[in-house]
């Protein structure tokens, strides 16, 4: 990965507003498939985002826009994500073309009533909390607490209270997941235990 990775740090020390070669990069480093894929892309990664660890799964096709990035242990990225400027803390599963903008502001209406280009300075780091499960294809601009889920196709545009279940679009609260099943567990299920890890209870009225 150094042929990458290398041209990606020269571009950060030199011209640290740039961000074109390393979205080439990214780009290309996304489109090499299977195990070697994964691996490759974890070791780009890990030269040329804040921080990534060596323990996570970044699928086929994902590409991160923004080196401003961290990803914790046991992150498991899915297939066509488009990741901005975010914090992954560990055990987050994030599904299948799942979109994590850098925040509800990049843009903003001029003077002369046209949207304003990107800039960097607009940039707003998303934090999704500890074992935070997104479905595919949801889109996330804002914060979500630990051991939360977001439904598939879900539109989150404010943040997300830890322990509970969002849905649809703009994303709204429909239930709480119960504290035993929001914690990851080594111990096998019984036949009278839920076998939904996601099931919850009923919402306050």
């Amino acid at each position: 990965m150094l042929p990458l990775a290398i041209p990606c740090l020269v571009e950060k020390k030199g011209w640290p507003q740039s961000e074109l070669l390393f979205n080439f990069c990214a780009q290309t480093i996304a489109l090499l498939p299977g195990i070697p894929g994964v691996f490759l892309r974890r070791g780009f990664y890990s030269w040329t985002l804040e921080k990534c660890s060596l323990n996570c799964h970044i699928g086929f096709g994902t590409v991160f826009s923004h080196r401003e990035a961290i990803i914790d242990d046991n992150v498991y990225i899915g297939s066509y994500a488009l990741i901005g400027s975010v914090h992954l803390q560990p055990h987050c599963l994030i599904g299948s073309r799942t979109s994590i903008l850098s925040g509800k502001a990049l843009h903003v209406v001029g003077e002369d009533g046209l949207w304003t280009p990107y800039t960097a300075k607009r940039l707003t780091r998303v934090v999704l909390g500890k074992n935070v499960w997104i479905g595919e294809s949801a889109v996330i601009v804002a914060d979500i607490g630990d051991n939360s889920m977001v439904g598939a196709g879900a539109v989150v545009t404010t943040a997300v209270k830890s322990g509970i279940i969002v849905t649809g679009n703009p994303a709204r609260f429909v239930g709480k997941l119960q504290e035993s099943q929001s914690r990851p567990s080594t111990e096998q299920a019984t036949p009278s235990e839920p076998a939904d890890s996601m099931s919850k209870t009923s919402a306050p009225a």
